[in-house]
C-alpha cells in the first residue's frame, strides 16, 4: 500500500437525497450490459467504447431539462467507425444518437441505447476562397470557426449565444440561428453543401457533381420516395402556399419541408431535409458554408423601457432603422445577470416590469456607421425611455468593450437566469416565434398565460425577428409540479399556434418537448409527410427515434430530470455545457459538467447502492486527479462556476491527518526544501549528461508506487536546468518596483537542451530573474530583489493540492513579507511567473488573517510582462527582431487579463507574432503535468499540431512550468517573452 493512500471513502457525499425516481438503476452498476459491451469493443476497438457506469452517467445529461442513459458510449473517429456503428445497429435492431456539444435545450443529444460522441475527434476548418467559403468538420464550435474566418473579415451566419460551446454540426441539425441569422442567414440559407452517412451507411457529398447519379444506384428507393413526396406537395398548392408561409419567420419545428419544393434532386431535397433534422435523417460528417462579410464598425446602446409590451412596442421601429439586432430581456433576465461579471450591480434593484432591447447597427465603415447614428437618434428621440438606477444611460456607443458587457450579459440568458432558479428546481427553455408585427400583443399574452399557471418566467429573445425565449422552474421530483407543467405547455402551445399562428420552436429545434405538439402546428397532412419522410431515410427507425416524432402526446413529461442539490459552489449548475471547450481534460476524463453530473447521480442514489459505488470508484482520477484545477471553467461559465475550486476542495477531503501534517512542515521549512529542490535538479544535471533519463524515470517510478502516484512527479527529459545559486544582485534605495523571482525560477533555470542564443543561463544568455533585472535597468526603472526571498512563495503548491494548513501559512507569510519589501505597498510587487502573480494577487486571500486581508489590500501586485508591456517597454529601444513568434498565454494570464500586454511584448520582438486559434491551458499546472504527462498530452493536442503546421522563429510563453509543458507537446523550446524582450533590447 502507497505510504500516503488518500482516505477511503472521503469522496463520498456527505449527505444523500435519493433515491431519486430518476436515478440510474442498479443493473446498469456494471457498466454496458453484455453481448452489447464485448460486441462493439470486438469491431471498434476497446479504446473506442465507453462502457463504465461513470461514461453512462456523464453522457445522460445535456443542457435540456431531459436525463436519458445511454446503455454504451462509443468515440467515433471517422467515418469508417460511424458506417460500423450504423451496421451493427440495424443488424441488432438497436438505436443511435449522435452527440457532440450536448447544449441542446430539448434533449435532442440524449439516447437510450447507443450513444456516439462526435466531438473529440470531429474538428477542424479549413478556410477556403479567402474567406468566401469554409469547409468545416461538426465538432468545431462556432467559436473556433469565426476565430479563423475572422482573419480574412468574414463571419458564419449563425451566431447562437452558445458559440461558445456549440458545435457546427448541431448547429446545422437544429438550424440554430441566434441574434441576428433571422431567416436568411441561418443554415438553411447559407450552407453551400455538406456530407451526410445515411442511415443504411451510404455517404453522399452534396457537392459531387454525381452525387444523384451516385445515390441512385445505392439507394433507389429512397431516391424514388422523396420524389413522390415532391410531386404530392407541388400537386397541392393549399399545402405548398402553407409551407412557404410558415418560413416567413423563423421555424424549426419538424422537418423543414420545403426542402421539397427547393431541391429539384433527391440530393438537394436531402440536403435541405438534413438541416434541422436533430440527427434523425443522418449524420453530417462535413459542412461547407457559405460565409457573409465581417462589418467591423458597431453602433449598440441598451435601452430601458418600462415594461416588456412597451419595448416590444419600438422593436418595428428600430428593424426600419436598419438595426442587425434587436434583443430583449425582462425584469427578471436584468436582475438576474448580476451574477455576470461586469454587469452593474445595481441592476439588482431594478424594477420588476423593466424590460431592455439590445439594439447593434453594424456597417462596413464609418461612414456607414454614421448613417446609423442618425437613424438610431431619430427612432430614440420619439421613445419613453426610463432610468430607475444610477447605472442606465439609455446611450448608444462605439466603445468595443462596453458592446461585448451588453452582449455578455444577453449570452448569459439561460445561464444567469438558470443560475438563480431556486434550488433543487429544473429548468425549461422555450423557444417560440411569432410575426414580428405581433410581438407586443404576444409578449402580454404570455405574461398573462404565466401569471394563470403560477410561474414567473424570465424572457429574452431575439426580438428583431419576432423570437423569444423565457424559463420555467419546477420540481420534477414533484407529481403537482410536473403537472402544472403540462398544463401550461398544452395551453402555451394553443395560444402561439390557434392565436398567433406563430412557430413552437424558432431556433432550438423541435426536440423531445415540442414533438407532441407537432400536429398542433402544422396539421394532419403535413405531419405525415413528416412521418413518411423519417420512414423512408431510416426505414429501421435506427437513427434517434422520439426526438423530433412522437405519437405520445405525454412525451415531452417523460424523462425529465430531477437536480438534487451537491455542494455549494456547483449546485447553480444547469449543465449547459458552456465550460467543456476550455476544459483541459475533456478529451481524456472528464469535463466540470460531467464532474457536477456525476456529483448530482451520487446524490440520486440511496446509501449502499452499487451504482454509488461504482461512480466513486473511478471519480477519484476521472474527476478529481486529472482536473488541472486552472479554473478557466470558471472564465467560460457566465454564473462563474470554479469547479476547479470544488476538484481542490475534494483533494483536501481525501487527505489523511499525516498528510496534511506533512504539508505544513514542508510550508514552515521551505527555505531548506526550495534549496534541497534545486540541489537535487543540479545533480539531476549531472545524472542525465553521464547516463540519460532512464535511471531518474526508474527512481521516479518506484517512489511513485511507494508514496503515491498523485504526489511524486515522474521525471520528464524535458525538465529545465538547475537555477543559479544566487540571485542577481539589486539596490533598495532607488528602486521603482520590488521583483519578486517566484520560487519555480529560484529552483529551476533553462531547459537542458540547447535553446541557441536565446535559451537563458544553459546557454551563455542571462537567466530569466538576470533578465527582468537588466531589462528594468535599461529603460530606467530598477528593480529590488528582497535579500529574503528565499522560503517564500505564492502558496499555489499547496493550493493547488487542497492542503488548507500548509496553504494557510504560506499564504500569510508572503503577504506579510511582501507588505514589508513594498514599504507597505508604496511600491509594486512584480512577479516573474503568471500562476505565482494569480496566487498571490488573487487566490491568497480566503486563507489570510484578517490582519492581513487589510495589509494585502494595500499591495500592488504586477505580473513581469504586464511591468515590462507597460513600464519598460516605451522607454526601450528594440535593436533587433525576429521574423515570426508564437505565444501560449497561459491561463493564469487569462485570468489576470494579460494576455493583451504579452502580445505587446511579444509584437516589440517579432515581426509576426501568432496566438493559435486553439491556445489553451496546457494543464501542466505546475507539477500536474509530470504526475499525469496524460493529462498534458491531451491538453496541448490540438495547439501542438496547429504550432507544427507551419515554423515559427520563436515559440514564448510566459511561466516555467507551462514552458515546460509546451516543449513536451511540440518539440519545440518555449521561453519567456522576457527573455526575447531583453536579447532585441541588448545593446
Amino acid at each position: 500500500m502507497p505510504l500516503l493512500e488518500p482516505k477511503p471513502g472521503a469522496l463520498r457525499p456527505r449527505t444523500v437525497s435519493g433515491p431519486a425516481p430518476d436515478r440510474v438503476p442498479e443493473r446498469l452498476a456494471a457498466g454496458t450490459p453484455e453481448p452489447l459491451r464485448s460486441e462493439l469493443i470486438a469491431l471498434l476497438g476497446a479504446d473506442k467504447v465507453l462502457w463504465q457506469v461513470s461514461d453512462l452517467v456523464r453522457y445522460a445529461s445535456d443542457a435540456s431539462p431531459y436525463r436519458f442513459v445511454p446503455q454504451v458510449v462509443v468515440i467515433a473517429e471517422d467515418i469508417d467507425d460511424v458506417s460500423t456503428v450504423l451496421s451493427y445497429a440495424h443488424g441488432k435492431q438497436r438505436e443511435v444518437v449522435f452527440r457532440a456539444a450536448g447544449t441542446s435545450l430539448n434533449g435532442q443529444s440524449q439516447g437510450e441505447d447507443i450513444l456516439v460522441d462526435v466531438r473529440r475527434h470531429w474538428a477542424g476548418v479549413e478556410v477556403l476562397e479567402d474567406g468566401l467559403r469554409a469547409r468545416i468538420r461538426p465538432g468545431t464550435t462556432v467559436l473556433r470557426a469565426n476565430a479563423a474566418l475572422a482573419r480574412h473579415g468574414r463571419v458564419l451566419g449563425p451566431d447562437p449565444a452558445s458559440a461558445i460551446a456549440c458545435t457546427l454540426g448541431g448547429v446545422v441539425a437544429n438550424n440554430a440561428s441566434g441574434m441576428t441569422a433571422g431567416t436568411t442567414r441561418n443554415s438553411y440559407r447559407t450552407l453551400s453543401s455538406l456530407t451526410f452517412v445515411l442511415p443504411g451507411g451510404t455517404v453522399v457529398d452534396t457537392a459531387d457533381p454525381l452525387a444523384d447519379e451516385e445515390l441512385a444506384r445505392a439507394e433507389p428507393a429512397l431516391c424514388r420516395a422523396l420524389m413522390e413526396i415532391k410531386r404530392e406537395i407541388e400537386a397541392d398548392h393549399r399545402l405548398t402556399a402553407r409551407i412557404r408561409a410558415k418560413y416567413e419567420i423563423k421555424n424549426t419545428t419538424g422537418y423543414r419541408l420545403d426542402a421539397y419544393l427547393d431541391g429539384t434532386t433527391p440530393v438537394e431535397i436531402l440536403r435541405g431535409l438534413m438541416v434541422g433534422s436533430e440527427g434523425t435523417l443522418g449524420f453530417l460528417s462535413e459542412l461547407v458554408f457559405d460565409t457573409l462579410p465581417l462589418d467591423r464598425e458597431l453602433y449598440s446602446g441598451l435601452l430601458f423601457f418600462p415594461s416588456l409590451p412597451a419595448a416590444a412596442a419600438a422593436v418595428p421601429l428600430f428593424n426600419a432603422a436598419g438595426a442587425i439586432a434587436v434583443e430583449l430581456m425582462d425584469g427578471n433576465t436584468l436582475r438576474a445577470s448580476v451574477s455576470v461579471a461586469g454587469v452593474p450591480a445595481d441592476w439588482a434593484a431594478l424594477p420588476k416590469d423593466t424590460t431592455a432591447l439590445l439594439v447593434e447597427f453594424r456597417a462596413p465603415d464609418a461612414a456607414g456607421r454614421e448613417v446609423y447614428e442618425r437613424r438610431a437618434a431619430d427612432v430614440v428621440a420619439g421613445l419613453e425611455l426610463v432610468a430607475p438606477v444610477a447605472s442606465v444611460t439609455n446611450a448608444f456607443t462605439t466603445d468595443a468593450a462596453t458592446i461585448a458587457g451588453y452582449w455578455k450579459a444577453r449570452k448569459a440568458f439561460v445561464t444567469a437566469v438558470g443560475g438563480a432558479r431556486a434550488a433543487g428546481t429544473t429548468l425549461i427553455t422555450e423557444d417560440f416565434a411569432v410575426p414580428p408585427s405581433r410581438l407586443a400583443e404576444a409578449c402580454a399574452a404570455l405574461l398573462e398565460l404565466q401569471a394563470e399557471h403560477g410561474f414567473d418566467a424570465a424572457v429574452a429573445g431575439h426580438a428583431a425577428h419576432g423570437n423569444l425565449h423565457f424559463l420555467l422552474a419546477f420540481d420534477a421530483a414533484l407529481p403537482a409540479d410536473v403537472e402544472r407543467y403540462g398544463a401550461f405547455m398544452e395551453a402555451f402551445c394553443r395560444l402561439t399556434v390557434e392565436r398567433f399562428d406563430g412557430s413552437l420552436k424558432a431556433e432550438h429545434s423541435t426536440g423531445r418537448n415540442m414533438a407532441p405538439f407537432l400536429e398542433l402546428e402544422w396539421g394532419a397532412a403535413a405531419t405525415e409527410l413528416m412521418w413518411r419522410t423519417k420512414q423512408v431515410v431510416d426505414p429501421d427507425a435506427v437513427l434517434a427515434p422520439r426526438i423530433l416524432l412522437d405519437r405520445d402526446p405525454l412525451a415531452h413529461l417523460r424523462g425529465l430530470k430531477t437536480i438534487p442539490r451537491v455542494e455549494a459552489v456547483a449546485d447553480p449548475c444547469i449543465e449547459c455545457g458552456f465550460c467543456e471547450p476550455t476544459c483541459p481534460s475533456k478529451d481524456l476524463t472528464t469535463t466540470p459538467r460531467q464532474r457536477i453530473v456525476l456529483r448530482r447521480e451520487m446524490m440520486r442514489q440511496q446509501p449502499g447502492s452499487p451504482v454509488l459505488d461504482g461512480l466513486l470508484a473511478s471519480y477519484g482520477y476521472d474527476a478529481v486527479d486529472t482536473c488541472a484545477g486552472d479554473s478557466t471553467c470558471k472564465l467560460a461559465c457566465p454564473v462563474g462556476i470554479d469547479t476547479g475550486a470544488l476538484m481542490k476542495d475534494f483533494r483536501h477531503r481525501r487527505h489523511s491527518p499525516r498528510e496534511e501534517r506533512t504539508a505544513a512542515l514542508v510550508a514552515k521549512r521551505f527555505g531548506a526544501v526550495e534549496t534541497a529542490a534545486r540541489l537535487a535538479v543540479a545533480a539531476a544535471d549531472r545524472i542525465t549528461d553521464r547516463v540519460g533519463d532512464g535511471p531518474l524515470r526508474l527512481v521516479t517510478e518506484v517512489a511513485r508506487k511507494a508514496v503515491r502516484p498523485d504526489l511524486v512527479p515522474r521525471w520528464l527529459p524535458q525538465i529545465p536546468g538547475a537555477a543559479a545559486r544566487a540571485l542577481p544582485v539589486t539596490r533598495r534605495v532607488g528602486a521603482s518596483a520590488v521583483y519578486y523571482p517566484a520560487c519555480v525560477n529560484r529552483i529551476f533555470g533553462s531547459r537542458r537542451a540547447d535553446h541557441g542564443h536565446r535559451a537563458g543561463d544553459a546557454a551563455g544568455g542571462p537567466s530569466l530573474p538576470e533578465a527582468v533585472v537588466a531589462l528594468s535597468e535599461r529603460a530606467g526603472r530598477p528593480v529590488w530583489i528582497p535579500g529574503d526571498v528565499t522560503g517564500t512563495c505564492c502558496a499555489t503548491i499547496w493550493h493547488s493540492k487542497g492542503y488548507d494548513a500548509g496553504n494557510r501559512l504560506m499564504a500569510n507569510r508572503i503577504v506579510e513579507a511582501a507588505w514589508g519589501w513594498t514599504a507597505g505597498g508604496r511600491l509594486p510587487l512584480v512577479v516573474d511567473a503568471s500562476s505565482c502573480t494569480l496566487g498571490i494577487a488573487h487566490e491568497v486571500v480566503p486563507y489570510l488573517s484578517a490582519d492581513n486581508r487589510e495589509l494585502h489590500a494595500e499591495l500592488t501586485v504586477v505580473d513581469s510582462v504586464v511591468w515590462a508591456a507597460e513600464e519598460l517597454l516605451p522607454r526601450l529601444e528594440v535593436l533587433r527582431t525576429v521574423g515570426s513568434a508564437v505565444l501560449h498565454p497561459t491561463c493564469s494570464m487569462r485570468h489576470l487579463g494579460d494576455e493583451a500586454q504579452l502580445r505587446a511584448v511579444a509584437e516589440a520582438c517579432a515581426r509576426e507574432v501568432v496566438v493559435p486559434d486553439d491556445a489553451g491551458c496546457c494543464a501542466f499546472a505546475g507539477d500536474r503535468g509530470m504526475l499525469h504527462p496524460e493529462l498534458t498530452d491531451a491538453a496541448t493536442a490540438r495547439e501542438a499540431a496547429e504550432v507544427a503546421a507551419r515554423s515559427y522563429d520563436v515559440h514564448l510563453s510566459a511561466n516555467r512550468m507551462c514552458e515546460v509543458g509546451m516543449d513536451r507537446a511540440t518539440g519545440h523550446s518555449y521561453y519567456s517573452a522576457l527573455l526575447e524582450l531583453e536579447r532585441a533590447t541588448r545593446p
